[in-house]
Order: C-alpha cells, then structure tokens, then sequence
C-alpha cells in the first residue's frame, strides 16, 4: 500500500497552522518527512500527519 506524500503547504492546510510550523516540527523531528532538496523541499507522509493528529492510534498501529 503506497502512502499519499504531502508537501508542507498540504499538511500546514490540514493542520490549520503556518508553514513555517509545519518547517520546525520536521526540523525538530517532531513530524517526520523527507527533504528532497532546498527547491523541492518537504514531503510528508499521510500517515505521518495521522500519527501526529492522534499519537495514541499511532502506538496501537505500532
């Protein structure tokens, strides 16, 4: 099963805060995503965005 990528745009939309918040929580690695390079930049997994909503569902996944 492939899990949609988002971009920060996308998870900042969905999260209802700024970009640059969603930018510091990945640099925190508070949310985990991959940095395809400085122009492409972020991709954030959907089901990284989930655990990040509900923690505890994401333990029980686990």
């Amino acid at each position: 099963m492939s899990d949609e990528l988002l971009t920060v745009a996308q998870v900042a939309e969905r999260l209802k805060v700024n970009r640059e918040t969603v930018r510091r929580w990945l640099r925190a690695s508070q949310l985990r995503g991959t940095l395809l390079g400085d122009r492409a930049g972020w991709r954030i997994p959907a089901s990284e965005v989930e655990r990040f909503i509900d923690p505890e569902r994401g333990k029980a996944a686990a």
